[in-house]
């Protein structure tokens, strides 16, 4: 028996969704996923399931969490790998994820998570361009000091899983990027779990598409 819930929003658009589902299955929490279509923003399924009204929201064992950080940590204490093990990388690790978290509004605002979508040489706004150039530069920091194929080694953490939406937004509207940043987008795609995201996002049903995102202006 399922030990909570993990109530998350569809596969093809749901960003935030994503983070937390890595983040659950890294950890390998036993807990049953809850899929609630979006609707263009909440929509009074997901008010009605979660504290905030947002996706991904957490049960497991009599805990709640929800907003990614959050669930990140949660799912660090049970699996600290998660986080790298020296503790001048944890604080740079933690870093880069709270920087995912809480920015880059110019990339999200015009180049929006689509799995089934391909819009090459669009959305490419100056405030997008600016914050594409930032996570470039943190990931050539990070692959550069750490050797890759992931932003603090070989292993795909929770700094990999804040970035894994970008990922999806980098193969869906394809902005110039450098090599080492196409090799590293490369490696979070064929990871095993970003792999079965993309494969049940593409079963997902017709009726849940949303025009705005099928569509961009």
């Amino acid at each position: 028996m399922p030990e909570g819930r993990l109530v998350i929003g569809n596969k093809r658009y749901s960003s935030w969704s994503l983070r937390g589902w890595l983040l659950v299955h890294l950890a390998g929490l036993d807990v049953e996923e809850v899929v609630i279509p979006l609707a263009g923003g909440s929509t009074p399924a997901i008010k009605a399931a979660t504290p905030a009204g947002l996706v991904p929201y957490l049960e497991h064992r009599g805990a709640a969490a929800w907003e990614s950080l959050a669930i990140a940590e949660y799912c660090a204490e049970i699996a600290p790998g998660l986080w790298p093990a020296d503790r001048v990388a944890r604080a740079q690790a933690r870093s880069v994820a709270a920087e995912m978290h809480a920015g880059f509004r110019g990339l999200r605002m015009n180049m929006p998570m689509n799995l089934g979508g391909h819009f090459p040489g669009r959305g490419r706004a100056p405030e997008a361009l600016a914050d594409i150039a930032r996570i470039e530069a943190i990931w050539a920091e990070l692959l550069g000091v750490h050797g890759g194929p992931f932003l603090f080694g070989t292993d795909f953490g929770a700094a990999d899983a804040m970035f894994a939406p970008v990922v999806a937004r980098f193969l869906t509207w394809e902005p110039e990027l450098a090599p080492a940043s196409r090799a590293y987008v490369q490696a979070v795609r064929t990871h095993p779990l970003v792999a079965r995201w993309y494969d049940e996002a593409a079963l997902e049903p017709a009726e849940w598409l949303l025009e705005k995102y099928e569509n961009p202006a």
